[in-house]
Parts: structure tokens; sequence; C-alpha cells
């Protein structure tokens, strides 16, 4: 299959920016306890829960309660040609991204609406029970997946960078690899976020991508281009990808952040090891557009210190 020339790097790109300027990932995830995406083929506007072929009455305000109970709600769709409109049933993923509570489930409902049902409650604090019992359309998925944002009226970056890896992956794992309408810093394109951990990762390739996947699918991540999991906050996020930098460990239920103060954020392991990691932010120098077509601005930047070890309790 002829994929699309890479467009990485092209000038004038708010990623390209990024790169150049070789701005840190780390704590640059969304943050969110939960996920939940559901299909839906056709166009994608800028703001697709609202402008796309879902009723945009129920979008708007399902994204709203999502976002009220610490839930992540987007549109996907899979890789490649779709009708703009047809009668079909939706498939819907769920995931919990807490340690130890981490867990993915899918299924196929008639109408997107269905998912008012759903305990979203239940989802971010991770009961699966209560989470399947809410929503009988639901099963446990085995396999881990992966979200890829395409949407080019979000930001052109994640058309011209996103679509040419979706289809890359789709060819190395069919079934697993959704288009996503945003999931975030289009300045990282092409990004992606692995569930059911919510690892999201950025300027990917199609090797580093699919060495992602199958990280994920032995409950582990990879330290490329990782820019944190969305349980965290961004703080948080940036702290524990210090910590695996420094030790190796690449496990995703090894660490927990289980404290933050204005300055330093702690990290612990589950064979009793802690960590505290300063976390500052400072204004981008040079400032860089978050977005393409906007003007640059000195974002603010986290910065990590060396983690300090706390040792064995």
């Amino acid at each position: 299959m002829t994929h699309a020339p890479d467009a990485t790097g092209r000038p004038g790109l708010c990623s390209t920016y990024c790169r150049v300027l070789g701005e840190p990932l780390a704590g640059t995830a969304v943050v969110a306890a939960g996920w939940v995406v559901v299909e839906q083929p056709g166009p994608w506007g800028a703001k697709a829960p609202t402008q796309s072929h879902l009723d945009p009455v129920f979008g708007g305000a399902y994204d709203a309660k999502c976002k009220k109970a610490d839930v992540r709600f987007g549109l996907i769709r899979s890789p490649g040609r779709h009708a703009d409109a047809v009668e079909r049933a939706h498939q819907v993923f769920v995931a919990s991204t807490r340690p130890g509570r981490t867990w993915l489930l899918g299924g196929r409902i008639a109408d997107p609406a269905e998912l008012t049902d759903l305990d979203l409650a239940a989802v971010a604090r991770g009961d699966r029970t209560a989470a399947l019992a809410s929503l009988p359309a639901l099963q446990v998925v085995d396999e881990p997946i992966v979200l890829v944002c395409t949407n080019g009226k979000r930001d052109e970056c994640c058309a011209l960078l996103g679509r040419p890896l979706v289809s890359a992956l789709a060819e190395r794992a069919p079934g697993r690899v959704w288009e996503a309408n945003h999931l975030g810093g289009h300045r990282f394109a092409p990004t992606a976020t692995y569930l059911p951990a919510g690892t999201m990762h950025g300027h990917l390739t199609a090797g580093t991508a699919v060495e992602a996947l199958a990280a994920a699918t032995r409950g582990e991540t990879i330290l490329t281009g990782l820019r944190g999991r969305s349980t965290w906050t961004k703080r948080g996020q940036a702290a524990e990808v210090a910590v695996r930098a420094l030790i190796g460990e690449l496990a995703l239920e090894a660490l927990t952040v289980t404290d933050e103060g204005p300055e330093l954020v702690t990290v612990r392991h589950a064979d009793g090891r802690s960590w505290t990691v300063p976390v500052t932010s400072a204004p981008a120098d040079p400032p860089r557009p978050d977005s393409c077509g906007k003007e640059p601005f000195a974002m603010s930047i986290l910065q990590t210190g060396t983690p300090i070890s706390g040792g064995v309790r």
C-alpha cells in the first residue's frame, strides 16, 4: 500500500516548531481518570461532538457530562475511507486508567444516546462491575487499542501526520487502531493514546507506534515520545516519566503518583521505593505556536529536576 509523503518537519507547521525547538513532551497528556469513545463515521468539524453526524445536542451535553465526571469523551472511526452517513451500529470503548483498576470494555450500540445509561462515576473510580451493569452492551476487551488523532479541521498537523500513521498501523495491527477526533497537543503530532492505560505519545513513527502497542499488550509502556498517563495531573505525569527514565521502569502498574506539593511531586513504586521529583513551570523560550495558524506566544512548559530517592517504605 502506498502512503502519503511524510510531512514531518514541513516549515510552518506547529509540530515543526516543536521538533526544532526540542520541546519536552512529558507532562503534556490530557487529564482523565477514564475514557469513553464512540464510533461516528463521516466528516468531523473542529469540535466534533457537536460538528459531525453525531446528534449535536447529545454530543455537547454528553461531552460536558463526561468532563464533570473526569472522563474523556471522543469520537473514533475506522481507518480508511468512510461512507458519509450510513445506518449502522456504533462501536464503543470505555476505559479506566487507574493503576490496579485498569480495564477496557467494548461493544456496539444502535444509538450513541444509549451512552447516557453508562455509569460515568463508576468509570472514573475504576469500578468495572458497576460500569458493565449500567450498559449491558459492553464486555471486557483483553487487548489494548490505540487512538490516533487525524482531525484536520482541528489542526493541519493531525491530518498530515496522523493519517499516514493510522494507515501504517492498521496494516500491522488490524482491528486495534482507530482514528480519533482530538487528543490534545497538536504540536506533538502525530499523537496517540493507548487504552486502557491512558498513556499518550507524541512525535510517533510507525515503528515506535507499533512498539508502544506491543508494550501495552505486555502491560508496559515505552519512553520514546511518552507524554504521560492521563490518570495523573500534568505535573504528576512529568514526575512519573522522570522516574521511569531514571530507573528504566516500563511496567504500567509499577508507579503511582501519591502526593503533589507546590514544587515537589512524590512517585511511589509498587516495591515500596519512592522518589520526590522537583516539577516547575517556566515560559517557553523562544515563544512558539500551540496550533497551526496561531501566533507564537510564551506558553508554560513543565521542567523536572532529578528525582530524589526516598528509600523503601
